[in-house]
């Protein structure tokens, strides 16, 4: 398991646009993705699960991916966090 502490950087935060595109991108993996914020822990390949958590800009949230491409999956979706999501 990797796990990964990020920041959002997008003004609008983790609404629906971003959510979606996260979701798209985790699901291309076949590791568990998973957020963890406020003593929460959601599923990352869900847009609902991530929606429900509210994460709003410079909101500190962590990442974690437990399988056989979890490195590659962790990048793909640091990197994602980093460009505000735009892919």
């Amino acid at each position: 398991m990797i796990e990964k502490t990020l920041t959002i950087l997008n003004e609008e935060g983790m609404h629906a646009r971003p959510a979606g595109v996260f979701v798209k991108t985790a699901n291309q993996f076949s590791s568990v993705v998973e957020i963890g914020f406020n003593g929460t822990r959601k599923n990352g390949k869900s847009i609902i699960n991530l929606m429900s958590l509210g994460l709003k800009h410079k909101d500190e949230f962590v990442l974690f991916a437990n399988g056989p491409d979890e490195a590659p999956a962790i990048e793909a979706l640091t990197v994602l966090i980093a460009n505000k999501f735009s892919l």
